[in-house]
């Protein structure tokens, strides 16, 4: 198996994992410089660095660096220690480098407006594969999203078609409340990693309790970013974008937005009135 194409055919199906590589001998080893280990999000491998004890650490140390994201560096010295390769003294050193494999992350703009336009750009630039969904062919276009790989002009196909993943983030900025609510309504059930959506406080917590009367249940938007973004004072839409992508990153990279909106709780606040 070639693992490369392997890598390819991973991160097009949304799927994680970790490539061990030997990046430095001195001595005898039981393998060789630059040999690999695929290691999958199921634990399963492809390639091999040596085998033996070594292999099991490392094989350990690739789920901890799928979940954690982050990649290490082991070093292993195989001097007169037998128990590294099943009873085989080798007498060297090897470093083995361990990195994620994670799929490109994406972006779903629900919603076709200015701060679409402009968080399609910016997010696009910071890495993301960017689809646009709104109802309306007039906004949601190439002209206006040249960056998208994707469009669709129909909420209903969004909901049936688009499969969230880990790897996969909403955010909805549609053109009035009930369009956000039937996005966030679908949205919540999924299994995106991020999930935001713009408007004021009140304007939040009124979808939310909207929601509620239809039966979704509260806690369901304990995952839910709204008001979306990092708080840095953005007006335009472009200040809006870059402290949306902000917070898109500092989650990507597993990492606590440090300036930011705080998230709204339905405890918190007073019952509001529907009409």
């Amino acid at each position: 198996m070639d693992l490369f194409e392997e890598i390819v055919r991973m991160r097009r199906a949304g799927q994680r994992g970790a490539l061990a590589t030997i990046v430095h001998t001195n001595g005898s080893i039981p393998s060789y410089e630059s040999s690999r280990m695929l290691v999958r999000d199921d634990g399963s491998i492809a390639g091999t660095v040596g085998g033996g004890c070594v292999e099991a650490e490392v094989w350990a140390a690739a789920k901890e660096v799928i979940r954690e994201e982050m990649p290490r560096k082991m070093t292993f010295s195989l001097n007169n220690e037998a128990a590294y390769d099943a009873g085989l003294i080798c007498g060297g050193t090897l470093e083995i480098f361990v990195e994620p494999i994670l799929p490109q992350p994406r972006l779903y703009l629900f919603g076709g407006g200015h701060v679409s336009t402009a968080l399609g750009r910016v997010a696009h630039l910071a890495g993301f594969s960017i689809s646009v969904i709104d109802d309306r062919a007039s906004f949601a276009n190439a002209e206006r999203f040249p960056m998208a790989d994707q469009i669709v002009t129909s909420y209903e196909q969004a909901f049936e078609k688009v499969k969230p993943n880990a790897s996969s983030y909403l955010v909805i900025v549609t053109r009035g409340h009930k369009d956000d609510m039937r996005v966030l309504e679908w949205a919540v059930a999924t299994d995106a990693r991020y999930i935001g959506m713009i408007g004021s406080k009140r304007k939040v917590i009124s979808v939310y309790k909207a929601l509620e009367k239809q039966g979704v249940p509260t806690e369901k938007f304990a995952r839910v970013h709204a008001p979306v973004g990092l708080e840095i004072g953005a007006l335009t839409p472009e200040e809006i974008a870059v402290s949306v992508t902000a917070e898109l990153i500092a989650i990507r990279r597993n990492m606590e937005p440090g300036v930011k909106h705080k998230m709204v709780r339905l405890d918190e606040v007073p019952t509001l009135k529907h009409e």
